[in-house]
């Protein structure tokens, strides 16, 4: 059946990878042991450097709050350190996340082609240019919005008291969650990479992907209205359609290189 196309070609370009040259399993495990050793030196290099403009960082948490002139409220001693070690850890995930991303793909590149390992570059440049295209979203127009709307209008009869976790609670889900709705066509990229999906399955279940951004949208959304979840669907739609533009090329670039070696 159609719905099962992708897992039926998931399963075919698994069976053709393991017949790669490659590591045994022990040799896998020490490789990923290595990576992860890596990734974590890496994480703590990037919350050190956070660490050290923590005062910065959390005077840009706080920016789109004290623009409606509100604050953050401490209600428990330890709050303020808390922030200040989650702050660091957060950002400097995100600081450290090309070095990470590359021990990640160190880690698949050997279950990979020849031709597939070229896209290093342009897989983790784009990782990071649309993570922080969906964070730069989320917090320029997103979160001030939002923040007005719940604070100023909804709120408006109520007085407000914004605790440091309720508000970097909820800092952190909409500039983390549009990041990570952002990276759909890399998704999309390792679909198509691997042969799972292509542009005419895309475009023919084009109306469930919709269901499902806007079931996702609804989700991440802060504001009940559906103007706002709109918004946050609008830009994950053309995503959409810059996935399908990027398993078009794929198509048409494993098309060549079957008519080469024919």
């Amino acid at each position: 059946m159609a719905e099962f196309e992708p897992l039926e070609k998931a399963r075919k370009s698994v069976a053709e990878r393991v017949e790669l040259p490659g590591m045994s399993l022990m040799e896998h495990l020490e490789e990923l042991r290595k990576r992860l050793i890596h990734s974590l030196a890496y994480l703590v290099a990037g919350a050190a450097i956070a660490g050290i403009f923590h005062n910065q960082l959390i005077a840009a948490l706080q920016r789109p709050l004290l623009q409606i002139g509100e604050h953050m409220t401490q209600t428990h001693p330890t709050d303020a350190i808390n922030l200040m070690v989650k702050t660091s850890f957060v950002f400097g995930a995100i600081f450290a996340s090309p070095f990470i991303l590359y021990q990640v793909w160190l880690f698949i590149s050997p279950g990979m082609y020849a031709n597939e390992k070229k896209y290093v570059v342009p897989f983790m440049s784009a990782t990071v240019f649309l993570f922080g295209a969906g964070a730069f979203f989320g917090y320029y127009w997103v979160l001030p919005g939002a923040i007005k709307v719940l604070i100023l209008d909804f709120g408006k009869n109520f007085n407000h008291m914004i605790t440091i976790d309720d508000y970097t609670g909820f800092f952190l889900s909409v500039i983390l969650g549009l990041g990570i709705c952002f990276e759909l066509p890399i998704l999309i990229f390792f679909l198509a990479l691997f042969d799972i999906v292509d542009a005419k399955f895309l475009l023919r279940h084009f109306r469930y992907a919709v269901l499902v951004i806007f079931v996702v949208a609804a989700i991440i959304c802060p504001m009940p209205d559906p103007f706002s979840m709109c918004l946050f669907a609008s830009p994950m739609l053309a995503l959409y359609f810059i996935g399908v533009g990027i398993a078009y090329y794929f198509d048409r670039a494993r098309k060549k290189t079957k008519a080469a070696t024919a």
